[in-house]
């Protein structure tokens, strides 16, 4: 008796709209794109719901069909003809794959293209349309999708990650193929329902390990802890997409039972509601954050630069905070920025060398002017490093190209400058180029929630920075067109 078999995609990408510049197929290529077997032997070990999926379904004796995997760094909007590119050709190998039993899909569930805001709700129609109504769908998100209706109708179940930073997404994927498994026997029959409160949470209250928002994902387990629940989900929604289904949103699964999933996502909905106005944080700006780091003495204070959050599409060349622990005389202290031309340079004049250098705020004029400054090389490097543990995003591996580790003349300040846009979800972009974050009072990374599983082990305080930029934290300071109306914190 032959197995059955399940098909493997995924297509994933967060999407500021607030970015000036495109995504295109080159960024994908230069983070995944794979097709067939080059998934299972990339990803089936790997920390990502696709690896989840694999063993999932390795578990339930099901044959695993990886057909398309694509992914990108955070970045503007894809350009349309780089989607299109995309689906065509997920769909073309979903219909040379032959008869499926069954589909694992893996959405961001923030993607926006220039051509379908709803990017995610479009594919996955498009792979219902081409399977059939009567092929189940399961799926994974990021908790920082913007979950749209045309999503839901499309799958028969979703499961986002239940941790920000995200630690458990191969445990998503395992739930995820344990699910369709499950569904696939004959002994559930998933049916799922969403509940859109009018609200959006802030990033930088999106901790799921610490309250406000812990004790939200504790109440929510106890509402959802009923028979027949087969999975609830809290999507905490991502500020900086300026689409219509942008805001937070409950999901919840139930065997054959509409009006439970209903019922339990209106009351964790409500919940939700009812403690909106805790999710409003208190705003650091960048002068009081390096004098109150300056202060904490000569344990390591980790700055978060959340304005230029990586993680959420920014360009990573913001010198706010630069320029302040410069103006401060904060030496001992190290940032990371994107700067390809000026880590060329550094590689040319070679280790050891002074220099004037002008790096940083290149990408737009939102995050900083261009820092000037004489600078000293102390390393050069290919910038090419693993990860070995569950770090935020499933990454393992990671290539910043050309990379040059400097420092001012003047204050002592140590600049890593990097050639590709790396978010710091791992402090092996620190200790593998030779910097030991414990010789540092201070670390600027460039992010909100997503940095902390790597530096909270090695930092002694966390100061979210309210920088100004296209991820500045303040989610009222920018400038949205098309969300929904009324929503908290605008207008309620």
């Amino acid at each position: 008796m032959s197995l059955k078999r399940v098909g493997i995609i995924g297509l994933l990408q967060e999407s500021n709209t607030f970015i000036d510049g495109r995504t295109t197929l080159q960024h994908f290529r230069e983070d995944l794109y794979l097709t067939g077997e080059d998934i299972r032997r990339q990803m089936a070990k790997a920390p990502h719901e696709v690896g989840g999926f694999f063993a999932g379904l390795e578990a339930a004796n099901l044959e695993a069909v990886p057909l398309f995997l694509a992914r990108a760094i955070p970045f503007g909007i894809i350009e349309a003809q780089a989607f299109d590119t995309l689906v065509l050709e997920m769909l073309s190998e979903l219909r040379a794959a032959g008869p499926l039993d069954g589909i694992l899909a893996a959405p961001h569930g923030a993607t926006v293209a220039e051509n379908h805001p709803d990017a995610d709700g479009y594919w996955l129609s498009q792979v219902r349309a081409v399977v059939g109504q009567d092929t189940p769908i399961v799926g994974t998100i990021d908790p920082h999708a913007n979950l749209s209706q045309l999503m839901v109708n499309a799958t028969n179940a979703l499961i986002a990650y239940a941790t920000n930073p995200h630690l458990d997404q191969r445990e998503t994927g395992r739930k995820a193929a344990d699910l369709l498994a499950g569904a696939l026997r004959g002994e559930v029959a998933p049916v799922q329902i969403a509940s859109f409160p009018s609200m959006a949470i802030n990033i930088q209250t999106q901790n799921t390990s610490r309250p406000p928002l812990s004790d939200l994902y504790e109440r929510a387990a106890k509402i959802a802890g009923r028979e027949g629940v087969l999975s609830h989900s809290m999507v905490l929604g991502f500020p900086y997409a300026d689409v219509a289904e942008m805001g937070s949103s409950i999901l919840v699964v139930a065997d054959n039972n509409q009006d439970l999933a209903a019922e339990i996502a209106e009351e964790i909905g409500a919940r939700m509601w009812e403690q909106r106005r805790s999710f409003e944080p208190v705003f650091t700006n960048p002068k009081d954050a390096v004098k109150i780091a300056l202060e904490a003495g000569k344990f390591p204070t980790l700055l978060l630069d959340m304005g230029d959050n990586i993680g959420g599409g920014s360009s990573a060349d913001g010198t706010c905070l630069l320029r302040e622990l410069h103006d401060s005389g904060a030496e001992r202290s190290v940032a990371i920025l994107y700067d390809p031309e000026a880590a060329l340079i550094a590689h040319e004049t070679g280790v050891g060398s002074e220099l004037e250098l002008t790096i940083g705020g290149k990408s737009d004029s939102l995050h900083g002017e261009p820092f000037r400054a004489v600078f000293r090389v102390i390393s050069l490097h290919q910038g090419k490093f693993k990860e070995t543990i569950a770090r935020h995003g499933g990454f393992t591996d990671f290539d910043q190209g050309p990379t040059a580790i400097v420092r001012t003349v003047d204050s002592g300040i140590t600049v890593m400058l990097i050639s590709k846009r790396v978010p710091p979800f791992s402090l092996k972009q620190l200790t593998d180029f030779g910097l030991d974050p414990l010789e540092f009072s201070i670390i600027v990374a460039k992010g909100v929630i997503a940095p902390l599983a790597a530096y909270c082990p090695i930092a002694r305080s966390i100061l979210f920075v309210d920088t100004p930029g296209v991820t500045r934290a303040d989610m009222t300071q920018l400038s949205y067109k098309r969300r929904r109306q009324p929503l908290f914190p605008f207008e309620i």
